[in-house]
């Protein structure tokens, strides 16, 4: 690690849990993350900040003046560039040594199949369930860590979906995909501004714990969140067995 690398991250090292060898994890860490809207934009912040060696970013949209009241990592400047290249430059701006790949483009299950392959930790910061279920069982398919965070109106929720886990979840075990949810936008309900921050932030500090190998991840823990009372509720999930993308049946 180079002397600027030790200046830039010492309030990681100093932490005896992280330290030398968990910064150098972090360091060589590949992590994707789908959607660079008010989920994606501080979960890129933080995780580019604390410097995870190659960040992806995957999304088809582009920055519009309504983002702007909570998706942080775009500016007035940057209306109508894609939101991938706004958060790309956003990072760099911080922190120069990542490495981030910019794909505007809609995480289609062939995207998402050599992606999710190729990175160590997958950040679910979509805003559909289609994509969602997508992105877990490519997830499923690979063994790769899933963070998956979601807000809308003044509620959120965050979880770990982990299939290297045996007792582990995944998010149709949780969700099922024969459901029929009411898809809920921000561009017709609303969304409490901070909330999206909060979730996001809690996205990067469960993916850095999955790649440092500190703590213990939100794995098989629906992590619940009311913005209007600030009342955090965390709820047991456990694995279906029956469970169409990850039970015996799958």
């Amino acid at each position: 690690m180079q002397d600027a690398d030790l200046l830039r991250y010492s309030r990681h090292i100093l932490l005896n849990e992280i330290g030398l060898e968990g910064q150098a994890l972090i360091q060589g860490a590949q992590v994707l993350i789908i959607g660079a809207g008010g989920l994606g934009s501080p979960a890129a912040l933080y995780l580019g900040s604390a410097g995870v060696g190659h960040i992806t970013l995957v999304d088809d949209d582009r920055v519009d003046r309504t983002n702007l009241q909570r998706q942080i990592a775009h500016t007035e400047a940057r209306v109508g560039l894609p939101k991938v290249l706004s958060i790309q430059t956003a990072i760099h701006d911080i922190n120069p040594t990542v490495k981030v790949t910019a794909l505007e483009a809609r995480a289609d299950a062939a995207l998402l199949d050599r992606l999710v392959r190729a990175n160590d930790v997958v950040l679910d910061c979509c805003d559909n369930f289609a994509s969602r279920h997508a992105i877990n069982a490519a997830c499923v398919r690979h063994h790769t860590p899933l963070v998956s965070g979601a807000a809308i109106r003044f509620d959120a929720q965050v979880c770990v979906y982990d299939s290297r886990n045996a007792q582990s979840p995944c998010y149709a075990c949780v969700f099922s995909p024969d459901t029929q949810f009411e898809e809920t936008r921000c561009a017709t309900m609303g969304v409490f501004a901070p909330l999206v921050g909060i979730v996001g932030s809690l996205q990067a500090a469960e993916a850095l714990k999955l790649i440092s190998k500190v703590g213990r991840p939100l794995t098989g823990r629906l992590l619940m969140i009311d913005g209007r009372a600030m009342e955090f509720t965390e709820l047991a999930v456990g694995r279906n067995a029956r469970c169409p993308v990850c039970g015996t049946a799958a």
